[in-house]
């Protein structure tokens, strides 16, 4: 009887549920789970559309420096040197990326929120403050510290947040994020030139600054981590560590020539272009130009970096720009053959300036990507510090000449070509086809 009742009893149990391989395979991944990555879904465009928004807002201006290299140069600062006006827009530049270290550091403890809302403040102050300036030390407070430092606390906080959400087609995501810097390099720069001579320009950095808060206040709203912030206490080797491995550490010395020499035309093409004959006004759309090239090679060929490998796709496009560098813009004289140069080096640049942070996560472990992605920047950003003020003394030291600026654009990114094979190298060894 016994043995019946308990016969009877499993039989009235209900069935035990097998999930099938398959049915597991259909779920969707746990969102906290560090290892498994949507690479899609409403919520992560979202960041992508918002993450757009901020890097234009910060990037995208920061690609506006050619123009003010021209107008100080031009205007309020017209009883300075090149190359002293060359520190506002270096600087500038370098902040952006020198405080990546502190403000990925930030994004690991707190998440992107934080980080970004302050550096919407920063930014935008520092531009209302850049409208009433009129003294070297009131631009370069203004422009290259405050709104610089908050670009900074902007684009990092967004590059680490949409890392998150990514891993299939994460160069992707961020060629179509970074694209919003070549945007507001195209518009931004016309828009300061159609502004300029009608409402002056304490009025045209407030007109763009609010321009800028209209952006930045959607990305606020848009931009999170799939991850939750993991709190550690500050220890210096976090710092450092990375740089102990040998594909990084190389990896963050070609970094540091690309920018040594990548931004060289966005500072100098427009004066060298006005010397070589080009009209003012037209001169004041190559910088525009130049971002248009930007938005193709920020996005198509990220696409092809997870396809075929972002260092395979990086080497490629930062050899072609140095070539154009030495071919093209060393021996460009005409209108012609300056605008193609802006086009072709557009493109080159857009790839290699914006596959760097994908190159670095290809490396690393997604809970250390904020700092390690700082790291690489502010090694990097030294270049970018040093880089227009000796271009601005070469100029000087030939009499106004551009020769040697050219040369010298064109020899740093051939030296940040060979950096890049050397780490491929580290990582696989001489595997010509494989993907890396």
């Amino acid at each position: 009887m016994d043995l019946e009742k308990d016969r009877d009893s499993k039989d009235s149990l209900p069935p035990i549920s097998k999930e099938t391989d398959a049915e597991k395979a259909q779920q969707p991944p746990l969102k906290s789970d560090p290892t498994v990555f949507p690479d899609g879904g409403w919520e992560a465009w979202l960041v992508v559309a918002g993450g757009w928004c901020t890097v234009t807002a910060s990037f995208g201006w920061i690609n506006c420096i050619g123009v003010f290299q021209e107008y100080y140069g031009s205007h309020q600062l017209s009883h300075y040197s090149p190359s002293t006006v060359a520190w506002i827009t270096s600087v500038q530049s370098f902040m952006l990326f020198f405080w990546g270290t502190a403000a990925g550091k930030f994004v690991d403890d707190y998440g992107p929120r934080w980080p970004i809302l302050m550096g919407s403040f920063l930014h935008i102050f520092g531009l209302m403050m850049t409208s009433i300036s009129t003294e070297y030390y009131q631009f370069f407070l203004s422009q290259s510290i405050c709104s610089a430092i908050g670009c900074s606390f902007i684009f990092f906080p967004t590059i680490t947040a949409a890392a998150s959400w990514f891993l299939k087609h994460r160069a992707l995501a961020f060629g179509i994020m970074v694209s919003g810097s070549s945007m507001g390099g195209i518009y931004l720069p016309i828009m300061i030139d159609r502004l300029l001579p009608k409402v002056g320009f304490g009025w045209t950095m407030r007109i763009t600054a609010f321009l800028l808060f209209g952006l930045l206040i959607f990305g606020n709203l848009t931009v999170k981590s799939r991850l939750p912030p993991s709190k550690r206490p500050f220890k210096f080797k976090d710092f450092v560590s990375p740089l102990a491995e040998v594909p990084f550490l190389i990896f963050t010395i070609s970094a540091f020539f690309v920018y040594l020499g990548g931004f060289l035309p966005f500072q100098f093409l427009i004066a060298q272009a006005i010397q070589e004959g080009m009209s003012p006004t037209l001169a004041g759309y190559l910088i525009p130009i130049l971002n248009a090239g930007s938005v193709f090679g920020r996005i198509v060929p990220a696409h092809l970096g997870d396809k075929y490998g972002t260092f395979n796709v990086m080497i490629a496009f930062t050899a072609f720009g140095a070539i154009i560098d030495l071919a093209l813009w060393l021996t460009a004289h005409g209108n012609a053959a300056i605008i193609v140069f802006a086009v072709l080096y557009g493109i080159a640049s857009g790839c290699t300036l914006s596959i760097l942070p994908a190159m670095v996560a290809s490396i690393s472990d997604v809970k250390q990507l904020g700092v390690r992605t700082g790291v690489m920047y502010a090694f990097s950003s030294t270049g970018v510090l040093v880089g227009g003020p000796i271009a601005g003394a070469i100029v000087a030291a030939q009499g106004g000449g551009y020769s040697g600026l050219k040369i010298f654009a064109g020899v740093t990114w051939f030296v940040g070509v060979v950096f890049a094979i050397f780490s491929r190298t580290a990582q696989i060894g001489w595997k010509i086809k494989a993907k890396v």
